[in-house]
């Protein structure tokens, strides 16, 4: 069998790429969110679920095509939101806290940021 060379270059292919699983609730359901190419390394996810850009994760997955491996990578994700959160003094979304919460490998206390009353 003769095989053609892809059309793709390989280092596009030989890198770690992750993708979002987003709950858009109960009319529209689950769906893997459409994602720029330069999006998809795990520094920019991160980015993206702290900065409020994925409103109800519910999976990650990690793949790298080059190497050949997909994972889960749910709660390796899960615990790095929740160590910069620590780290970083980050304020985290309440259903990020939930996704943290449900995945997360050790256990993680996250405190509310809380409106001042009388502020305008």
């Amino acid at each position: 069998m003769r095989c053609s060379p892809s059309i793709v270059p390989a280092d596009r292919l030989d890198r770690d790429i992750y993708l979002v699983l987003e709950d858009f609730g109960v009319r529209a359901g689950c769906a893997w969110r459409e994602t720029d190419e330069a999006d998809t390394d795990l520094e920019t996810i991160l980015r993206h679920l702290l900065s409020g850009q994925y409103a109800y994760p519910v999976r990650i997955v990690g793949f790298n095509p080059g190497e050949g491996w997909s994972r889960d990578a749910t709660s390796d994700v899960a615990d790095a939101l929740a160590q910069r959160a620590t780290d970083d003094d980050v304020d985290i979304p309440s259903a990020l806290q939930d996704f943290i919460a449900a995945n997360a490998t050790f256990r993680f206390d996250v405190q509310l940021a809380l409106p001042l009353l009388g502020a305008a």
